[in-house]
């Protein structure tokens, strides 16, 4: 009987779930330090899978409000609610287990091996040991790392290895939220755009829900659904990168863009905003792809610049030659533009 219980319990919050929109609440939340307000009557919410970006320049208060998700900082006014649950409910570090974590330093224990800072969180939540070691082998494949190296230490591996370690530690107990604050930021260029890429692609397959702290427009373009941008503590603006950039809501957000706004551009707009302006042909089996559809026109066009690339939507196939998708993107700008 009692476990019956248990799985009509598991079933009733399941059900629940799925009706709970928005994963995440955060209401008139601010912050003091010292007099000085750092994080003032900031609202927004972030919806189930979605991936919201705060962005800004050092000192808006991104971080901080990113800290008081997981109350890694304590706020002095507002809500938070996780999962429909207010996150004062339950001490912090119960709250911190139940949501992944990700910063730029990256944090491994230094004196641990790979296998052993994956391992950390599910040990604390008490998973078998044959559990555990399945899991770390699993995420070492999914983060794209050989499963040889999970009895290194973290002072054997690259810079970009060890930020794709703290993302599997982050993702061990495959939490249904994920926190990251400036991850990519220590990283080299290439290294950088190559983890941005895996990270876009394993959010699809993880249906996550993610909050990323980044000063960088292009990265917060690439990654978010929807951005907020922060200055002096406040929320200007939240909405898509393509309300941010084409429909500013004061002079902050107009100027906050004008030095990348070409940039921009190519990284607002995806390539299905472009097919309407494309005919249908039959696949080419030499040409590279077939590309996502909702990747940006600025990493299509990284693609493009070398041959022709193809793309699949609505059982149809599309061919753009090579050079050809830039003059394509700027002839049809004004129809996609809001």
């Amino acid at each position: 009987m009692a476990a019956l219980l248990t799985v009509m319990d598991f079933l009733l919050r399941l059900t629940l779930a799925s009706f709970i929109k928005s994963m995440i609440k955060v209401k008139n939340l601010s912050k003091s330090y010292d007099g000085r307000r750092v994080v003032n009557d900031v609202s927004f919410k972030v919806d189930r899978g979605q991936t919201l970006v705060l962005l800004g320049t050092s000192g808006s208060g991104k971080s901080t409000t990113l800290k008081m998700i997981n109350r890694l900082i304590e706020k002095d006014q507002g809500n938070v609610w996780v999962n429909d649950q207010d996150i004062d409910v339950s001490p912090s570090h119960l709250l911190r287990r139940k949501i992944g974590y990700v910063i730029q330093q990256i944090g491994l224990f230094p004196h641990y091996s790979i296998a052993q800072n994956i391992a950390l969180v599910p040990q604390l939540l008490g998973w078998h040991k044959a559990r555990i070691d399945g899991r770390v082998n699993e995420l070492l494949n999914l983060v794209g790392l050989e499963d040889t190296i999970k009895h290194r230490t973290p002072d054997q591996l690259s810079g970009g290895q060890q930020q794709r370690v703290g993302l599997a530690r982050a993702l061990a107990s495959d939490p249904e939220i994920i926190l990251m604050d400036e991850p990519f930021g220590a990283l080299d260029p290439i290294t950088r755009a190559e983890i941005q890429s895996e990270f876009k692609l394993l959010k699809k397959s993880m249906h996550k829900t993610v909050i990323i702290v980044t000063h960088d427009s292009k990265e917060a373009f690439e990654l978010a659904d929807r951005v907020a941008l922060m200055n002096n503590g406040r929320i200007e603006q939240i909405g898509t990168p393509k309300e941010l950039l084409f429909q500013p809501a004061s002079d902050f957000v107009a100027q906050f863009f004008a030095s990348h706004y070409v940039e921009l551009e190519l990284t607002a707009i995806k390539i299905n905003e472009l097919l309407p302006f494309l005919a249908p042909v039959e696949m080419d089996k030499k040409v590279s792809g077939p590309l996502p559809v909702d990747i940006s026109v600025s990493e299509a066009a990284q693609h493009n610049r070398s041959g022709a690339i193809s793309f699949s939507a609505d059982k149809n196939d599309f061919i753009i030659p090579e050079g050809q998708l830039l003059p394509l993107f700027y002839a049809n700008l004004n129809h996609v533009v809001p």
